[in-house]
């Protein structure tokens, strides 16, 4: 099977910017383009293979024409586990939680949300939201929701880009405003909105908050930042685990030259290029790439070749 590069799917939510556009020359007319799913089959937004025989296919109906390009290890799972896009927050997002998949699935029909983020830049200043900086209870969450002072407990922390931050589901989190975000996670768009600084949406209308759900999913205790990793030496640059859960794992490859890879029948290779340019061959094809890119890897590929000077998201199942 071949590499496949893929077109994705774009959301103008109201607090976005242009970056995705005017640095990384998405094709998107919006005004705001605040997130391209890169790696998506969700019905709220689907990428496409982009080029060949099959350009413009739906990434699900190319799953489903054929299953072998996901690998042994997605076979575990109900639907396709990953979705992976940028995120360009002109403003700040709103305070959310996402719930588990046991209480997603009992109250919205579809799996709860785990994440990683990727700090790919950040303007001066920027800082974001990570859970909250000493326990506290749910009758003071709600309150503090209620009187406008929930930021008061909430864990905010200063970005620099290439700053990792795992956000397991019932993590209260808020990316700040100027980030530019590579978002790997479950494939899944449930989002509990606790908190969204009196904004009114495109309506005129304040946007729905989902206070009684969120306070029965979040974890109201400080979390544990995930642990660094040291990268690790390749013939060619170095590898850096970012994540690793159940659902994805992460790396970071930085590439200066040539760097070899291989991909066995347990799992498809998506590698998303956050930095930088080169091309990757295949037994059957070659592919180039510039920053902002997402390639699509079948499962049992065998050998690759990575060539250039570039950074890429390389995520697993």
């Amino acid at each position: 099977m071949k590499i496949e590069k893929l077109t994705p799917a774009f959301k103008d939510y109201l607090w976005g910017g242009v970056k995705l556009r005017e640095i990384y020359g998405k094709p998107c007319n919006f005004e705001k383009v605040a997130e391209s799913w890169e790696l998506s089959t969700h019905s709220a937004g689907q990428s496409r293979l982009s080029g060949g025989q099959l350009d413009g296919m739906p990434l699900g109906q190319y799953f489903q024409a054929h299953p072998e390009v996901l690998g042994e290890n997605c076979k575990k799972f109900q639907n396709f586990p990953v979705l992976i896009k940028f995120i360009d927050a002109k403003q700040a997002l709103s305070i959310q939680v996402h719930p588990s998949d046991a209480y997603a699935l009992e109250h919205e029909g579809e799996f709860g949300k785990t994440e990683m983020w990727y700090v790919m830049d950040c303007e001066p200043g920027a800082f974001l939201y990570f859970g909250v900086n000493r326990e506290i209870s749910q009758e003071e969450f709600r309150q503090r929701i209620e009187n406008n002072t929930v930021e008061e407990v909430l864990n905010r922390v200063d970005v620099r880009p290439g700053d990792v931050f795992f956000i397991q589901s019932g993590t209260i989190h808020a990316i700040g405003a100027g980030i530019l975000i590579c978002e790997i996670q479950q494939n899944s768009n449930c989002t509990y909105r606790v908190y969204d600084y009196g904004r009114l949406g495109a309506d005129g209308q304040p946007r729905e908050l989902h206070i009684e759900k969120a306070l029965a999913v979040s974890r109201l205790s400080p979390s544990e930042p995930a642990g660094r990793e040291e990268p690790e030496a390749l013939p060619g640059g170095q590898r850096l685990r970012l994540a690793a859960c159940k659902y994805f794992t992460t790396d970071k490859l930085t590439v200066e030259g040539e760097m070899a890879l291989a991909v066995g029948p347990e799992s498809f290779l998506s590698l998303i290029v956050m930095e930088g340019s080169g091309k990757v061959q295949g037994p059957e094809n070659q592919v180039e790439f510039q920053a902002g890119d997402s390639l699509f890897i079948p499962a049992g590929s065998g050998q690759l070749r990575v060539t250039g000077s570039c950074a890429l998201a390389a995520t697993r199942v």
